[in-house]
């Protein structure tokens, strides 16, 4: 087979792709607009999550602090309460992959492996964010306070349906003293 018909061929097989994917209503990812990012660092509590391996073993009391970098990069650090009491804390950092909006990084804990992070919903006042990526396998709610109001929180999460994620999934953080 020649290089033209090898081209047109993955021109077929993308459009056959891209067609399905519109059949089955898959709608591409959105992050928010813009993230000032000074205003996004400081400490986060999670509210709720999707299932997820890396934080298993929490259970309560699980905050994420972000504070930017000399380096333009982003400190990243995650603690959490585990069932027999202990503190436990993940180390990492994130780079902005999106410098029009702010709104895409890419994060990590074991370099060189990355995951996407993005910053689907965001109050204007930066009290709540919520964090997704394009496959729709991770997501997280986050306040600035360590309780949400359950409007707020039904709020968020009936919006999600329209951003491709099933809100039925998410497990409510929990804190404790």
């Amino acid at each position: 087979m020649n290089s033209r018909k090898l081209i047109y061929l993955g021109l077929a097989l993308v459009g056959v792709f891209s067609v399905v994917r519109a059949a089955f209503g898959e709608v591409p990812l959105e992050s928010v607009p813009k993230v000032d990012l000074s205003r996004y660092t400081g400490r986060w509590f999670e509210i709720a999550r999707y299932p997820n391996r890396f934080e298993r073993k929490c259970d309560s009391n699980a905050t994420a602090t972000y504070s930017l970098r000399s380096d333009g990069k982003i400190s990243v650090v995650n603690t959490c309460k585990t069932r027999e009491g202990k503190l436990t804390q993940s180390n990492g950092w994130a780079q902005v992959v999106d410098q029009k909006t702010g709104s895409k990084l890419k994060v990590t804990f074991f370099w060189p492996f990355f995951g996407n992070y993005w910053i689907i919903d965001l109050s204007p006042n930066y009290e709540y964010a919520v964090i997704g990526e394009p496959s729709r396998k991770y997501l997280w709610i986050l306040s600035r306070t360590a309780k949400m109001d359950d409007k707020l929180y039904a709020e968020i999460a009936g919006r999600l349906a329209a951003k491709g994620y099933d809100a039925s999934k998410l497990e409510r953080g929990r804190q404790s003293d």
